[in-house]
């Protein structure tokens, strides 16, 4: 499918609205030269597509563009449409998709006038694959995720000494390094305090927002007053996936039988699967070690690149 840039725009500073420019430069895991958003994070380059920006006018609104923060202006595609890792080929530059819409910590002027805006649901992120210079005008070419692509992983560790600094993480670095040794890309680490608001948060914005296969947490799941994993796990997901927490806590048993008392819960958002693990680094490396194996077939149904288990009687 092909496109075209309508307009590039961008911002010296955070907080300011992006203007016009003629042309931009694209670095490579960076952004546009000069953008106040550029970095080495998953938000390098910000798209909207015309016609959404168009259709707004159409309501009342009189914005220009680069009003809500975009820096590119793209004609074509409906782009919070498309899968996370859709590419973009302008010139020889190119984009990766790494995420749909954004929350918005306050609302902009836009907002205030319109009681809407369109970029927190409309606007994509990309990050620069390859760079080189860009121009109004030039076409842009769209390639869909390559179906056999690394899992995507994120990690979440859950605990109150943790988040305060009072206690090493050593869980979520150990879940990282395992993933990584078994071909994810692990996308995202978060350290967050025990608060279900939060993770609930965090779990919907990795799920629906970055569309990252899998998420793992760590810690959170016993008897304590404070350990919520669970609940939140529950809250977000639209289908359960017991089948995996159970079998974590009958191998767990069989080292031991403190494991009876995990809480633990494994669930489906969307297309993304949830897992909770124990706390502990060992709990986490025999429970991670014990399932990971058979779990790739599952995330493969899931992004649609396995076939159904029917001949396995599942």
């Amino acid at each position: 499918m092909e496109g075209k840039v309508i307009a590039i725009c961008t911002s010296e500073k955070k907080g300011t609205q992006k203007q016009e420019v003629a042309s931009a430069v694209l670095r490579e895991n960076w952004g546009i030269e000069g953008d106040a958003h550029a970095g080495t994070w998953h938000r390098q380059v910000s798209m909207l597509s015309l016609e959404k920006i168009e259709e707004f006018r159409r309501r009342g609104a009189e914005v220009d563009f680069g009003a809500f923060g975009e820096n590119l202006i793209v004609e074509g595609f409906d782009l919070s449409k498309l899968p996370v890792g859709t590419r973009f080929c302008v010139g020889d530059a190119v984009l990766e998709m790494t995420q749909i819409g954004k929350e918005c910590h306050s609302h902009c002027a836009i907002h205030r006038v319109m009681g809407d805006c369109i970029m927190p649901r409309e606007g994509v992120f990309t990050k620069v694959i390859k760079g080189g210079t860009i121009y109004p005008g030039d076409k842009i070419k769209m390639h869909l995720p390559d179906r056999n692509r690394p899992l995507h992983a994120a990690v979440i560790t859950m605990s109150d000494k943790g988040a305060r600094g009072e206690r090493e993480d050593k869980s979520g670095p150990l879940l990282r390094g395992m993933l990584e040794n078994a071909g994810y890309e692990v996308v995202e680490s978060l350290l967050l305090p025990d608060e279900r608001m939060l993770l609930e948060k965090e779990l919907k914005r990795l799920a629906d927002q970055r569309q990252v296969n899998v998420i793992f947490t760590t810690g959170g799941t016993g008897f304590s007053e404070r350990d919520i994993t669970p609940e939140a796990t529950k809250a977000v997901c639209d289908r359960m996936a017991m089948g995996i927490a159970d079998a974590i806590r009958v191998y767990s048993l069989s080292i031991t039988s403190r494991a009876m008392l995990s809480r633990a819960v494994s669930g489906i958002r969307k297309k993304t699967l949830i897992v909770n693990l124990p706390g502990s680094p060992k709990a986490v490396k025999e429970s991670l070690d014990y399932v990971l194996p058979t779990l790739g077939h599952g995330l493969g149904i899931l992004r649609g690149t396995d076939g159904e288990c029917g001949n396995q009687g599942l």
